[in-house]
């Protein structure tokens, strides 16, 4: 019998063996911010990235964020500021000019 992983995880596992899926994933989601649920797919997809680039702790620590205001900010219901976001993107390693 085969172990089924969930969205998520699948996500998080492909962005972690491709780095360069990390700034494809993030580019798609950036393009259809304007769509109806364009802000919290944008946000999901951030989420992914964070959760492959190390997670909520290591990348709280490079932004100088508690994990607690970062896991907030990165939630379903969050609402982060542009310059959480700018700074959760480049701990991730990216820039928003890379997925623009």
């Amino acid at each position: 019998m085969t172990r089924s992983r969930d969205h998520d995880e699948t996500v998080i596992a492909m962005i972690r063996d491709d780095p360069q899926f990390a700034a494809e994933y993030l580019r798609i989601a950036f393009e259809e911010l304007d769509e109806e649920g364009g802000d919290i797919a944008f946000i999901s997809a951030l989420r992914h990235v964070v959760e492959a680039r190390g997670g909520m702790t290591v990348i709280a620590a490079k932004t100088g964020l508690s994990r607690e205001s970062l896991r907030r900010a990165l939630s379903p219901s969050g609402n982060p500021t542009l310059k959480t976001m700018r700074q959760v993107v480049h701990a991730t390693g990216l820039t928003f000019a890379a997925i623009a």
